[in-house]
């Protein structure tokens, strides 16, 4: 096989760039401090994120603008106010580190089959390995909050059970927060904890209406709200009231995933599709060469 002046000139441009990552890699290690209270199984190859580290420190606007910024209101739900800015650094670092890995081995792949097809094809999954992690804070609170708004139905018939057979609203919430190991159950564990340190009632509900950023969840909460103010008869009556609605939202909710899921199953046929189609053609082409 004879390598061609383009081939060269790609192979040496990676052979740069690799070169780049890895003295990086090698000799930036002031980082290594944010890196430890990481989880392997949660953030793969951390001990690359020194390079996305060193780019954001170089470039700030990597983590200044819009889009972080949004992205900052997710990370907030998932890790709190208090390390939004640490996990927000740490989101951007992976996303820059793993991609940039794809991108610099991808010279490393064309140098071994030297098609410039896989070049591009490792290029694409690269941006697409940015793409995802990027946007993994946003689809982790979609997911959660889908979860915790199917689990909300079987809380508040808890809560209006208890209500009703008399118990004042704090000793039922209490009790209940402690039936489960879900994500709804630990934020009702936290507004207890907030309650016996001090925090009022109508703020501690408030917040986690502020967490949980279901709409239901904020109607519930704010009812709950008005209903201690008033009393526990009332309460009683809307508890009903408000138990029915979000029964209907969760068979709602149901139906939604049910589509979904039949979507999605569409998805693996059409890449079967691509498959088939790229080896009846590609040896079609070879022929006509």
């Amino acid at each position: 096989m004879i390598l061609t002046v383009d081939m060269l000139c790609i192979m040496g441009v990676g052979s740069i760039l690799a070169l780049i990552y890895c003295g990086i890699l090698v000799f930036n290690n002031k980082y290594d401090g944010l890196l430890e209270p990481l989880n392997s199984k949660e953030y793969p190859l951390c001990e690359t994120y020194n390079v996305g580290f060193y780019l954001i420190n170089k470039i700030p606007r990597l983590i200044q603008n819009a889009h972080v910024r949004s992205k900052r209101q997710y990370i907030e739900i998932l890790h709190g106010t208090k390390y939004a800015d640490y996990y927000l650094r740490i989101n951007s670092a992976q996303s820059l580190s793993l991609s940039l890995l794809v991108f610099v081995l991808s010279f490393f792949v064309y140098g071994l089959t030297v098609e410039p097809i896989v070049l591009v094809v490792m290029f694409v999954m690269a941006a697409a390995i940015y793409y995802y992690y990027d946007t993994l804070p946003k689809a982790k609170v979609e997911k959660r909050t889908e979860e915790i708004s199917l689990e909300f139905a079987n809380v508040v018939s808890k809560l209006a059970l208890l209500i009703n057979a008399g118990m004042i609203v704090r000793d039922a919430w209490e009790k209940v927060a402690y039936t489960g190991k879900s994500d709804l159950y630990i934020e009702m564990q936290d507004v207890v904890e907030q309650m016996n340190n001090g925090v009022s009632e109508s703020d501690a509900l408030t917040r986690f209406a502020t967490r949980c950023t279901t709409a239901d969840i904020k109607k519930f909460t704010s009812m709950l709200i008005q209903g201690m103010n008033k009393g526990n008869r009332e309460l009683t009556e809307m508890m009903k009231e408000q138990s029915g609605e979000i029964w209907n939202i969760r068979r709602n909710l149901i139906k939604q995933q049910g589509e979904k899921a039949a979507s999605k199953l569409l998805i693996p046929m059409c890449i079967m599709f691509i498959g088939i189609l790229i080896m009846i053609i590609v040896p079609i082409f070879s022929n006509l060469g």
